[in-house]
């Protein structure tokens, strides 16, 4: 079958204007969904309504796009596009005051100075001496930088890389149906997030395992390790700020 008439075919079977709109009302539930878990991590002012709004626009940017003839499973690719659009969303209201960028970027870089420093996970008391800083106020400025470290995709991108994000849809659905030298690359950004979590200290891995993998809330996750909700939150940034400060020195995305 020649490219063109792929295209034809896809072209073919995108929805009309009732199955869009059943589409988007069927898929409601997943805007939803995510969006109330990145406000999870952001600051009480930051409206979830609007991100649901930003979501929705994603989630029918998704229904337009989506190309059947690809072996994406249509919820994956609807996913990627709705976090997508919320992130975006985010940017455009600049929500994190400049102040407070500052520290995240301090915190990443004293992370990954000490743990280059003692090759092993640092402590919260050797990070802070580092910083030459109380541990209260460590803590503060760790309970600051709750919600600055939400990654998008694009930022793991090359500059002018345009195919990153159909390779890395790709990938997920079916990592054969890529480029071997476009699937190495994919396959070390994935390694290096895998082994950065692996590293991570005991409590915040289990952190990251139950909110990522096992998609529980904060609160479900209090309540099985025994302690309070914003504890967990301030471990989930600790492991967050961590994982950055690595991702950020491997993959250059300072």
């Amino acid at each position: 079958m020649s490219r063109a008439t792929v295209k034809g075919y896809a072209a073919a079977m995108k929805p009309d204007l009732a199955q869009r709109d059943e589409m988007i009302i069927e898929n409601l539930p997943l805007v939803k969904y995510i969006a109330a878990r990145i406000a999870g991590r952001l600051p009480s002012h930051v409206e979830v309504d609007d991100l649901i709004n930003a979501g929705i626009l994603g989630l029918i940017d998704a229904i337009d796009k989506y190309d059947p003839t690809r072996k994406i499973k249509f919820k994956t690719y609807a996913e990627f596009r709705i976090r997508g659009a919320i992130i975006d969303e985010l940017r455009s209201l600049d929500w994190v005051p400049r102040s407070t960028r500052q520290k995240a970027s301090r915190l990443e870089r004293a992370y990954a100075e000490v743990e280059q420093r003692l090759g092993r996970a640092a402590t919260d008391v050797e990070v802070a001496e580092h910083m030459g800083m109380g541990i209260d106020e460590f803590n503060q400025m760790l309970c600051e930088a709750r919600g600055i470290a939400i990654l998008s995709v694009d930022e793991l991108r090359g500059e002018g890389d345009e195919n990153f994000e159909r390779n890395l849809l790709e990938y997920l659905a079916d990592p054969e149906t890529i480029q071997p030298d476009v699937k190495l690359n994919l396959d070390q950004i994935y390694q290096i997030v895998a082994d950065a979590i692996d590293n991570l200290p005991e409590k915040e891995r289990l952190v990251i395992s139950l909110y990522y993998y096992d998609e529980l809330t904060m609160k479900e996750i209090g309540e099985i390790m025994d302690i309070t909700e914003s504890r967990v939150s301030q471990i989930h940034t600790k492991a967050v700020v961590r994982l950055r400060s690595k991702l950020i020195h491997v993959l250059r995305l300072d």
